[in-house]
């Protein structure tokens, strides 16, 4: 049952990494977040699903949930990816979600030298408090995944 509790639609949660630029920035690759984020148990790229031009990439959790995300945008330009979750077993609460994860090198002052990663979600309109919030902690749970996998302080 979803709560009728009004609640903000986005998430935004944010880290300093405390590694190179180019070590974090190599693993925001939608088929490689299995090798850093410990709540995945694999991600592969499915291919001819919608058409040869789209990535697709299946994430099956530890939990045995699964989702396919398609890769909407990608610029290694100004150190970002976008992504929709496109299908989900069991089915997800709520109709869609975009993901946006950035990456930024500190070049100045007490953390120059590290990474400045955000990883944001906004949802349908119909996405309850409890979607939010679930979000929320996995992305904070994701961000300090990646600080272990590159050899960063946690």
């Amino acid at each position: 049952m979803s709560s009728t509790i009004p609640t903000t639609t986005s998430v935004l949660e944010s880290a300093v990494i405390e590694a190179p630029f180019s070590d974090v920035w190599h693993l925001i690759k939608l088929p490689s977040f299995s090798s850093f984020w410990s709540a995945l148990e694999k991600s592969e790229t499915v291919t001819g699903d919608i058409s040869p031009e789209t990535d697709i990439v299946k994430w099956t959790f530890k939990d045995g949930h699964v989702l396919e995300v398609k890769q909407e945008e990608h610029s290694s330009i100004d150190h970002f990816i976008t992504y929709s979750v496109i299908t989900s077993q069991p089915a997800l609460s709520y109709t869609s979600v975009m993901s946006t994860i950035r990456c930024f090198p500190v070049t100045s002052g007490k953390h120059e030298g590290h990474t400045f990663v955000t990883w944001s979600g906004n949802f349908s309109s119909d996405a309850d408090a409890g979607v939010v919030q679930d979000a929320k902690f996995k992305r904070r749970e994701a961000l300090a995944d990646l600080a272990k996998a590159v050899g960063a302080k946690a």
